[in-house]
């Protein structure tokens, strides 16, 4: 049985360039391929019922021991409407992140069909993504993300081999339900808030917590409807601060845990205005003797809370981030 997050909103005082990856990490090596980080959950397990579901993209992999990235292009031959996402990632899949461009080429250096890449190898426009034990996303009824008959839709894998000698094999990818084109009332996407300029230090007292943050403020009406809290092995708490209205709402305030990267839908939506805000702080502990800075990769670290919204209106996935929001 697959758990459903519902997000509580705690209200409080009411008057009041590496790309999106993850790694291991922790107290590892500095090279950034410490055995020590895990491998990924299955986060659909064999006797899963996935008759609801169906394959939007995906590819198979053997890889040697270390941390490498996958990647493949499609294009569609079809408009679709998607309603639901789980993510398809065995034994070895770090991360998969689902975007969409109307071309080849260009940001990301997108190509057509299985290849090898690295974190970069995304479009700016970004569906869905996962890490290590996210569990299904599912999308208010009406809510609906599209792909565009024509498009190119691209799936990045980072892929972790913790075996000392022996290859690793798997499948990964995105399954999806989707909705007639006449049942969809909102087109969604998908934005990251946050912030991607890190200075984590080294050598951190036990018991004391480095924090970081970053956010922005709307300038267009939207509804929330889910949120997915995304850092590294460092990390230790992230808090979402929304203010709306002038009136600052605590949207999450917990503890972060790399296995169990969730999302959390929204049992009542939230609409923002022009002019209201979201705050990301992200919170770590470094016992290493080296700073840990922003990256993809093991020795690396995020700050990131993915907010799905409605309407569609975003440039690009950063543009609510306080260091990439001028991409």
């Amino acid at each position: 049985m697959r758990m459903v997050r519902l997000a509580s909103i705690a209200i409080s005082g009411l008057t009041s360039l590496s790309l999106v990856a993850c790694g291991g990490g922790g107290s590892g090596d500095d090279d950034g391929d410490d055995d020590t980080a895990p491998d990924a959950d299955v986060t659909v397990p064999p006797d899963a019922d996935n008759s609801d579901f169906t394959t939007l993209i995906s590819r198979e992999w053997t890889i040697p021991p270390g941390e490498t990235y996958k990647c493949i292009g499609v294009q569609a031959d079809q408009d679709y409407y998607i309603n639901a996402f789980r993510p398809l990632g065995p034994n070895g899949t770090h991360h998969t992140v689902l975007s969409i461009s109307d071309s080849l080429g260009g940001f990301g250096g997108l190509q057509s069909g299985e290849y090898d890449c690295d974190a970069g190898s995304l479009a700016l426009e970004m569906l869905f993504a996962s890490g290590v034990g996210t569990d299904d996303l599912e999308m208010p009824g009406g809510v609906a993300l599209k792909i565009e008959q024509g498009q190119w839709i691209h799936l990045n894998l980072h892929l972790y081999n913790t075996n000392p000698s022996e290859d690793l094999t798997g499948t990964s990818g995105i399954l999806v339900k989707t909705l007639a084109p006449g049942d969809v009332v909102h087109e969604a996407e998908m934005v990251f808030a946050g912030d991607g300029s890190l200075n984590i230090p080294a050598n951190m007292t036990p018991g004391t917590t480095h924090w970081e943050s970053g956010g922005c403020t709307f300038d267009e009406p939207a509804t929330l409807f889910a949120y997915w809290p995304h850092m590294h092995q460092y990390a230790t708490h992230q808090k979402v601060t929304l203010t709306v209205g002038g009136n600052e709402m605590v949207l999450h305030d917990e503890p972060f845990t790399f296995t169990d990267q969730y999302n959390f839908p929204l049992g009542t939506p939230i609409e923002v205005a022009d002019g209201d805000s979201v705050f990301v702080e992200c919170g770590y502990y470094n016992d290493t003797n080296q700073a840990v800075t922003f990256g993809d990769s093991s020795t690396k670290e995020m700050c990131f809370t993915g907010l799905y919204r409605y309407p569609k209106q975003a440039l690009h996935l950063f543009e609510c981030t306080s260091s990439f929001g001028g991409l």
